[in-house]
């Protein structure tokens, strides 16, 4: 059996024109370099959660779940040891399909970490969507990282340059 940490990378947006899965798929890769962290990236878009049909609220499926996908995505969930969610800021929040994902499970969630990466076409990087996700992990039960990680002016940051030189340039901390 494996010490290393199961970390799931969460690509927090399924718009055809996402600009949040670079910056995961980057994520994913730093973190995959580690011989400490079994990465996975998580793609929202490969799991296509129901909406209102659940038989019981989320608070209470108690592993009821009436629906396969959702059956599935509490599964998946609940292997990793923490979260890396990088989410776009929409209207200084964050997409309702994050929130509905998160919602769906509870138990999968208790005391495990959470890191958030806000992503933005602008000079705040998801600084607002953090602020308003960080209260709804903390109350599902899971624990945010002390530091978050901003992506600002993203449709240009991933255009060939390297990536590491742009934030050490910017004083961001590098992944190692």
């Amino acid at each position: 059996m494996s010490n290393a940490l199961r970390i799931q990378v969460i690509v927090g947006s399924v718009r055809q024109k996402r600009f949040c899965e670079k910056p995961a798929r980057y994520l994913f890769d730093e973190l995959a370099k580690r011989p400490d962290v079994e990465a996975e990236l998580v793609d929202l878009r490969d799991w296509p959660l129901p909406f209102y049909d659940q038989p019981v609220p989320p608070a209470a499926n108690k592993g009821n779940f009436g629906h396969e996908i959702a059956a599935r995505w509490a599964a998946k969930v609940g292997e990793a040891d923490g979260y890396v969610i990088v989410s776009p800021e929409y209207n200084h929040g964050y997409p309702g399909l994050m929130k509905h994902v998160l919602d769906t499970n509870l138990k999968e969630y208790i005391h495990k970490a959470a890191g958030v990466v806000g992503v933005s076409a602008g000079i705040f990087g998801g600084a607002r969507m953090i602020q308003n996700l960080i209260p709804v992990l903390r109350e599902l039960g899971l624990v945010p990282i002390f530091w978050d990680v901003n992506f600002t002016t993203v449709r240009s940051r991933f255009d060939g340059v390297d990536v590491d030189a742009r934030f050490a340039r910017a004083g961001a901390p590098v992944v190692r």
